[in-house]
């Protein structure tokens, strides 16, 4: 029989293994390590995807322009040899249409090409994003009096 302050096997047992501690703490930082990978994959994606989106806005602010113009050539038939060349200074309304390029594209330059013979029009756009690439948008068209 045992005494009354000795311990019973059962008591013995539990008091004899030593608890684990410090699993809780690294369960949590290794939780912490895979939730911060999640994150900053999530800004990379961000972020590429906003360079993206703003190299397409770009993109289709220069084919804007492109119709832009081609659309000034076709009401002012008259003065279609005027639209040529890169500077087309003569021409108040490509001088304006050149203007707005500089202004709405960074870096932007627009030039025309019209050749009078066949009514041919190229018209070229490029610019710079600040990283330095270069890019370039050209289209081409036939501008011409319908014969009668």
């Amino acid at each position: 029989m045992k005494s009354p302050g000795t311990p019973s096997r059962a008591t013995r047992r539990a008091n004899s293994r030593k608890p684990q501690s410090g699993i809780a703490l690294i369960e949590v930082l290794v939780a912490l390590l895979i939730f911060m990978l999640g994150v900053l994959g999530l800004v990379g994606l961000q972020t590429s995807m906003t360079r993206v989106q703003t190299e397409a806005k770009v993109r289709a602010d220069a084919v804007n322009l492109a119709n832009d113009l081609i659309g000034r050539m076709w009401t002012d038939l008259n003065n279609l040899s005027a639209y040529n060349g890169s500077g087309c200074a003569s021409q108040t309304r490509c001088r304006e249409w050149q203007d707005k390029v500089a202004g709405a594209l960074p870096v932007g330059q627009g030039a025309v090409a019209f050749d009078a013979t066949s009514g041919n029009v190229t018209v070229t756009i490029t610019w710079t994003t600040p990283s330095g690439e270069s890019h370039k948008y050209v289209t081409s068209t036939t501008v011409s009096k319908a014969s009668t």
